[in-house]
């Protein structure tokens, strides 16, 4: 939730006193909160503390990196150069909950912490790499060559949150943070649920799978690599047709393989294709939906106006892994908040179809000059 929050006031510390800065400062919000975290010894305290972490991810994660990249990249390559850059995200995903375990194995989870924040410190070297764009070839950019380009932040988001088209793509997000997050948190629950009766066959067993347990872990690192491809594949795509009957497409899609998975028997085989598709499916969302926002708003403010989609995602995220406790509490399973994840996903697949894809100051109403 305060990864969300956090997204679009990053996104105009940025635009306001420099990408870099905003980097630094989202990488100490999130060394500062896992090294206290580490000394927390109460519930209340690690929630507390888990704000200043989600802070930090919104200080270094997609809003701030895309909008960089998106001003660095021709219009041409665009969406394929945000395709890459999620996908970063996903080889992240794979390396981290291997090498937490293995710290675990050795050290205290208080350690452990301690231990992803130094290599968290660590990125500081990697922010004095990056090259920006100047303002000369940013004004040469189709993009930013429009008549708001030198306009202030505030009628800008006013005039965006305004627009029909920007609460589409808001809405549409949140059924993707709803199962991306549900799917993390609960998932390997899910399986050792329904599958506990059930052995292993052999060709789960040949991948290193021995319990139901070791399934779940083996889905999500699944969802994580089959995602890398899936991701560039979205971005090369949105290069090359519109960006909305993908993200459409991806949504019904989504919906569709969640429906034929929770109506047919769940074998280990069966969470093993889930978990590839969806998993191709995973971030594919992220680059086209950012691209649409440059795309539509201009580059300038691409980073608080993502932000500010992206906290719908969020939201959907917080959700979804709150939902899936809450109502498996009272269910006794997670059929309900399953069927809740395939409903929206059908909102949001509908919702993305009137999206008007034209640039903001291209179409007729819009205002003629700055003032």
């Amino acid at each position: 939730m305060f990864w969300g929050i956090g997204q679009p006031i990053f996104g105009a510390l940025a635009e306001k006193f420099g990408d870099r800065k905003a980097i630094v400062l989202g990488i100490f919000c999130y060394a500062v909160g896992l090294v206290l975290s580490a000394f927390a010894i109460t519930p209340g305290q690690h929630q507390v503390l888990e704000m200043l972490v989600g802070f930090g991810i919104a200080g270094t994660g997609f809003g701030v990196i895309l909008a960089i990249v998106g001003r660095a990249s021709s219009d041409k390559n665009r969406s394929l150069a945000l395709g890459i850059t999620t996908a970063a995200g996903s080889v992240g995903q794979i390396i981290g909950p291997p090498l937490a375990a293995a710290l675990l194995a050795v050290v205290t989870w208080q350690m452990t912490f301690i231990t992803f924040a130094i290599f968290i410190l660590l990125t500081l070297f990697a922010v004095s790499f990056l090259t920006l764009p100047s303002q000369s070839e940013a004004a040469s950019d189709a993009s930013f060559n429009n008549k708001s380009a030198n306009e202030p932040i505030f009628p800008v988001i006013k005039r965006a949150i305004k627009d029909p088209t920007f609460i589409f793509l808001f809405i549409g997000f949140f059924s993707c943070g709803y199962q991306l997050a549900f799917i993390t948190a609960h998932f390997p629950a899910l399986i050792i649920e329904m599958c506990s009766a059930i052995s292993p066959s052999s060709l789960i067993q040949n991948l290193g799978v021995s319990s139901m347990s070791g399934l779940g872990a083996l889905a999500i690192a699944v969802i994580g690599a089959f995602n890398i491809f899936g991701t560039i594949l979205a971005g090369w795509l949105g290069n090359h047709f519109s960006r909305k009957y993908l993200l459409a497409i991806i949504y019904l899609m989504r919906t569709l393989i969640s429906v034929f998975f929770i109506m047919n028997p769940i074998t280990p085989e069966s969470v093993v294709l889930f978990s590839a598709i969806m998993g191709a499916l995973w971030l594919a969302t992220v680059p086209l939906t950012a691209g649409l926002v440059g795309q539509i708003y201009g580059l300038k403010y691409m980073g608080t106006l993502y932000g500010i989609v992206f906290f719908s995602h969020q939201l959907g995220g917080f959700l979804g892994v709150w939902l899936g406790g809450a109502l498996y509490d009272y269910y006794g399973d997670y059929i309900m908040v399953w069927w809740i994840g395939i409903a929206v996903g059908v909102i949001s697949a509908a919702i993305h179809l009137p999206v008007n894809e034209t640039p903001y100051n291209e179409r007729s109403f819009a205002p003629t000059n700055a003032s």
